[in-house]
């Protein structure tokens, strides 16, 4: 896996907040969130109710990697869409781009079609803005660089 480097600027992030929000007043879905291909929640927007949007972060990006295989087997790069659905609540997955994924949770206030219709134009915004924010020159200097084993020693440790 590569390392993913992409810096996400306040203008960024206010631009995705503006597209996710846009998103899930057109589709009718409850809550939509973006996130790395590797697991980490990048943004999230809607009205969580309880939603543990770490777990669910990573386990989508696992199960939107893991259909890569039986994408192979029937000829396709991969899928690009993943549909869960379940009797009050769904999940709607789909492409960003290569690194990058949106999730949205719906329920019956609105349908597949609706979200899979409104995800696709909010992919290709989100895309856009995640691609200018790459193309971005990087930071330099002190936090340019990842933490070396001093600067990364737990900053609490047990009293025992």
């Amino acid at each position: 896996m590569k390392p993913r480097d992409t810096v996400i600027q306040q203008e960024d992030a206010a631009r995705i907040h503006e597209i996710l929000t846009r998103f899930l007043g057109d589709s009718g879905a409850g809550e939509a969130l973006l996130i790395d291909r590797g697991g980490p929640l990048l943004a999230m927007d809607g009205v969580a109710q309880a939603l543990d949007a770490v777990s669910i972060s990573a386990l989508a990006a696992a199960a939107f990697s893991s259909t890569a295989a039986m994408a192979q087997l029937l000829g396709e790069t991969e899928f690009t869409v993943l549909i869960h659905e379940g009797t009050k609540r769904s999940i709607h997955v789909s492409t960003v781009d290569a690194e990058a994924i949106l999730l949205a949770i719906f329920d019956e206030r609105t349908t597949v079609g609706m979200v899979r219709l409104f995800a696709s134009e909010a992919s290709r915004a989100v895309g856009a803005v995640l691609g200018v924010a790459r193309a971005r020159p990087k930071p330099q200097g002190e936090f340019a660089a990842p933490l070396n084993a001093a600067e990364s020693r737990p900053a609490w440790t047990p009293p025992y």
